[in-house]
């Protein structure tokens, strides 16, 4: 973001942050810098209390200004309060009244924008390594200088320089969840058993119909020989037993913005180490497509291709080889800052050599090749990360564990919140979680799509840990809902609808002294409706 309104108003604050010798006092400390985090320290701020936004990275905004142009909606009728700003916002930069569709750079602009006109202390570059607690009041959080690499992603090591932050309520808006895990809050990470909470779409799928093989392929090194081993992309022979629990996390990718506009448009190239044996199980299923005279249009069985703004895109996961790295993920949420980076790495490298196969391996079909050859990325967008985005798409990572837990229920319209503090509208969502073999070929297992009965509410209580871990932290992102719940949930409109809720929730904490679980939701909920905040909906 050099010489942007956000580097020139952290430079006005003074010294390095990295620098400061002194503890940071603030009523509120947001952790994240997510479209849930600008917003939460957004609300906090008009709300007239001080706030700190601190972000691993050197980007605010997330997903939503790290290539995601293309919102997942679900109903924009529940959308509302500041999440609804936003996309007003993005759509005054393009002349229009709001804009659902936009560019990854207009996105960065307006969060830059927010935290200037707010006055917004941000802190980037600089992650968790601590937290003081009180019983389970949290005192303060400790943070490490740690500059992001030149991709944005996690480094192994910091720079020795730290900085506490001692704050009166906190917000863990991250993706991780760190501050939560760090604060010793309970979570889970992977799919529940189909019978811990009577869901039917939750643990290991016996059936995953969609984003799968047409035809049958060979996923062994030599063709119908298991002794020899699996071909790259594949990652385990055995997926389980259908319905049970695992560790197994939806897979992650980069949403990819490329262009077709000559002169903005660079040449996508090689990753480091590339080879195009990684690619051979795509390379088989394009035969067999071929041989099995297979019709397709490679723009929806291989990539979800979708135009933005000024000839660019966001191209999402889809068909069965494509950007997810399935299987790739497990590790992420637990893992340490070392490994992040390294998992981040091997994501960006699959990402862009998965592009460069395509664009120019001579297994592709012409015609493919030939129409992909007009893109390439854009040179306007990304520029400090090579023109990859900056943010690594963690679909999902650790999820709080709280006395309440969103479940398949709630989406059905089985149970109903009282204490919502806005809703939910998309589809019941995972992405493939584990690619294995099944009868000699390829499968890809875990994708769920099934659409909820409408707009449902989000209660309070799941973004509220237990009272006896932690009664100062609110967690908008990582909340307390199951695998199958959370994939309808984690939609950026959605974290940034809770991310406001959270802000005014601490603000209210604060002004009540009281424990997040014992505020006035009564109340809470009047301030949330007369900040434009949709509560419930009725068609």
């Amino acid at each position: 973001m050099k010489g942007n309104k956000l580097t020139i108003f952290l430079s006005l604050l003074g010294a390095s942050w990295a620098q400061a010798a002194a503890p940071i006092d603030v009523d509120v400390c947001v952790y994240g810098g997510t479209s849930a985090g600008v917003i939460a320290a957004e609300a906090v701020a008009k709300a007239g209390k001080s706030v700190v936004l601190v972000e691993p990275g050197r980007h605010l905004g997330g997903l939503t200004s790290g290539g995601l142009g293309k919102t997942d909606i679900g109903n924009k009728m529940v959308i509302g309060g500041m999440s609804r700003e936003f996309y007003e916002l993005v759509g005054k930069a393009y002349g229009t009244e709001e804009a659902w569709l936009f560019e990854p750079h207009v996105a960065e602009k307006v969060f830059s924008d927010l935290v200037v006109k707010y006055k917004i202390q941000v802190i980037l570059d600089h992650r968790i390594t601590g937290v003081a607690k009180e019983g389970a009041h949290l005192q303060s959080i400790t943070l490490e200088h740690a500059p992001a690499d030149a991709y944005n992603a996690p480094v192994e090591k910091g720079t020795g320089e730290e900085i506490t932050i001692r704050a009166k309520e906190f917000i863990d808006a991250g993706y991780e969840g760190d501050l939560m895990a760090r604060a010793n809050v309970s979570y889970r990470v992977g799919r529940e058993g189909v019978a811990e909470y009577h869901e039917s779409l939750d643990g290991v799928r016996a059936k995953t119909p969609k984003h799968q093989f047409l035809v049958a392929v060979d996923p062994f090194i030599k063709p119908g020989d298991p002794a020899s081993g699996l071909l790259p992309l594949m990652k385990e022979t055995d997926g389980g037993r259908p319905g049970a629990a695992d560790r197994r996390v939806q897979a992650y990718t980069f949403r990819v913005c490329l262009t077709d506009v000559q002169a903005d448009r660079s040449l996508v190239t090689a990753p480091p180490g590339y080879d195009a044996g990684t690619y051979e199980l795509l390379a088989r299923y394009l035969a067999a497509l071929e041989k099995e005279k297979v019709s397709y249009d490679w723009k929806k069985a291989l990539l979800k291709f979708d135009l933005m703004p000024n000839r660019k895109t966001d191209i999402n996961n889809n068909g069965a080889v494509s950007t997810d790295y399935i299987g790739m993920s497990w590790e992420y949420p637990d893992a340490d800052y070392g490994l992040r980076g390294k998992i981040w790495h091997a994501h960006r490298d699959y990402v862009q050599g998965l592009f460069y196969f395509l664009m120019n391996d001579p297994r592709v079909p012409a015609a493919i090749r030939g129409d992909l050859d007009q893109w390439g990325l854009a040179k306007d967008e990304f520029q400090d990360t090579g023109g990859w985005p900056h943010q690594l798409y963690v679909r999902e990572a650790r999820r709080m564990v709280g006395d309440y837990v969103i479940t398949q229920e709630v989406c059905e319209h089985k149970k109903t919140a009282e204490d919502s503090i806005g809703m939910a509208a998309y589809n019941m969502d995972s992405h493939n979680c584990d690619r294995i073999v099944k009868d000699g070929a390829a499968i890809n297992e875990g994708d769920v799509e099934v659409a909820p009965r409408g707009p449902y509410p989000i209660a309070y209580r799941a973004i509220t840990p237990k009272g006896a871990e932690a009664d100062n932290l609110l967690v908008p992102v990582c909340l307390s809902a199951t695998h199958i719940a959370y994939g309808s949930i984690r939609m950026e409109p959605v974290f940034m609808v809770l991310g406001q809720s959270s802000g005014l929730a601490a603000c209210q904490a604060i002004d009540e002294q009281k424990a997040v679980q014992g505020i006035d939701v009564k109340k809470l909920q009047g301030t949330l409706r007369e900040a434009g905040q949709v509560l419930y909906y009725a068609k």
